[in-house]
């Protein structure tokens, strides 16, 4: 673990974006889990019916090869392997008739599975 300087690059520069929606609900769960100052760890492993699945995650460590991204006071945290998948997607926060959850728009993904939570590359 190591002390990680937070800087803000330019928006060209974000890997991922996260939405206004999805940093709300960061926010809340965080409050609600009495998180404090934690962040949410984002991760691609292997797994799930499409060969990669999505994790989600309270978190309060930092690794040296760690990335943050913050948005109105909500910190997501992304390891440098998942960032490769992860490159140039938006996680957001969507309620709908079934259910809400984080989705991950993945421009890397050539395909998904019909829940969302997994996909192939």
């Amino acid at each position: 673990m190591s002390n990680v300087d937070e800087i803000t690059p330019p928006a060209s520069d974000i890997p991922l974006q996260l939405s206004e929606n999805a940093a709300k609900r960061i926010s809340f769960l965080m409050e609600q889990e009495d998180e404090g100052d934690g962040m949410v760890r984002v991760s691609v492993s292997g797994g799930g019916c499409a060969g990669f699945q999505y994790g989600f995650a309270f978190d309060h460590t930092l690794n040296d090869d760690d990335i943050i991204i913050e948005r109105d006071g909500a910190k997501v945290v992304i390891d440098s392997l998942s960032i490769s998948f992860l490159q140039g997607s938006m996680i957001d926060y969507v309620e709908d008739m079934i259910g809400a959850s984080f989705a991950v728009t993945n421009p890397n993904a050539t395909s998904s599975c019909s829940c969302g939570s997994s996909f192939a590359v």
